[in-house]
């Protein structure tokens, strides 16, 4: 991938100006939602039903090699569509407009581990408030991996290619546990009660994902009960695998800049914007690739316009890259492979310690 230039810095009548600039467009594009978009995340959600029922049905009465992996394929393509397009756009509140009580924000619960109110706070909230400012959001890194030299090199670090591979295989587990916070109460930052607090919510979804899983629905199955299981799980791990290479794709590849607490304190909504388009990177591809990434393949657009139907993101990028372009600052864009593959190597090469580092 090429390296692109350094962001320029803006002066805060440039910031203002982008502000005003990316403010419009986004009033203009909220000002044009209407049915196709309503219409667009219904035909996601039939598909990913539809999905799930094909799925199951072939794992549940299927008797062969070839039933088993459709039937396993069909069940991971629904939780990564209920995931990706749905669960995660609709909690960020793309769709309360249509006022469906189905495409709530606030009651929407998706099939994961990690419990709905937990994601709102930490993603909607940490993450897209404080994108890339280190000791702010604690997406950086997910707490045990060093993503920048800016974050102290510590011995742990020298395993973070197995911890990586197996956060990857794991994935809804680790952003359940990153919700409870589990590391800041190992490190004395959260007290019992704290945790406690945190804790019951997510056991309470957990259970029921691992009762839905590998239980009901094997006993469901009567003999074929093992094959059920086994197909759910490695649906689950399928659907995890694919959504650790989206996310990490979104703001650990080379080229993303991270940010210092004070370099973000007290700073407009210009700088705002111009810290979010800095601090992601998209991914290209077609639409179907894009439509299973839930279009955080769209990274840039996303973080500046959370709000907007993730659908809208294509038609979107090739206005944002041309702001980008006459701001001067950095979109960092590229194939899947590429970007995968820089984030692989940034994991590996931050594992080791560096000359001229903090060690901590």
């Amino acid at each position: 991938m090429k390296k692109q230039p350094e962001p320029t810095a803006l002066t805060r009548e440039q910031a203002d100006a982008l502000e005003k600039e990316l403010d419009d467009l986004h009033r203009e594009l909220k000002a044009d939602l209407g049915q196709a978009d309503v219409d667009h995340i219904r035909s996601v959600i039939r598909l990913s039903r539809a999905s799930e029922i094909v799925g199951r049905l072939l794992l549940h009465f299927g008797l062969d090699p070839l039933t088993f992996v459709a039937g396993t394929s069909a069940l991971a393509l629904s939780k990564i569509l209920e995931n990706m397009e749905i669960g995660h756009n609709v909690m960020h509140g793309q769709y309360d407009w249509t006022l469906d009580p189905a495409l709530d924000s606030r009651a929407y619960e998706w099939d994961l581990v990690c419990a709905g109110a937990d994601w709102r706070e930490y993603h909607n909230y940490e993450h897209h408030t404080f994108t890339n400012v280190l000791g702010k959001d604690r997406d950086v890194g997910y707490h045990y991996l060093r993503v920048t030299p800016e974050q102290p090199w510590r011995p742990m670090h020298l395993l973070q290619p197995l911890l990586a591979t197996g956060l990857a295989f794991g994935f809804q587990w680790g952003i359940a546990m990153h919700g409870v916070k589990f590391p800041e109460k190992f490190e004395g930052q959260k007290t019992l009660t704290e945790l406690h607090q945190r804790v019951v919510p997510f056991l309470r979804k957990a259970g029921w994902q691992l009762f839905k899983d590998y239980g009901f629905f094997p006993a469901l199955a009567l003999g074929n009960a093992p094959r059920v299981a086994i197909g759910n799980l490695l649906a689950n791990v399928i659907r995890n695998l694919w959504t650790f290479c989206v996310i990490f794709c979104g703001h650990f590849p080379e080229g993303v800049t991270y940010y210092k607490e004070g370099e973000a304190k007290d700073e407009s909504r210009g700088q705002w914007y111009a810290r979010q388009i800095n601090g992601s990177a998209n991914i290209e591809g077609g639409s179907f690739f894009h439509l299973l990434t839930g279009h955080l393949s769209h990274q840039i657009e996303h973080h500046l316009f959370p709000d907007l139907p993730a659908s809208r993101y294509p038609d979107l990028a090739p206005r944002i890259r041309e702001i980008c372009a006459r701001y001067g600052q950095r979109y960092t864009t590229g194939p899947f492979g590429a970007q995968l593959g820089s984030v692989a190597k940034k994991l590996l090469r931050l594992a080791l310690p560096q000359q001229g580092l903090t060690t901590a």
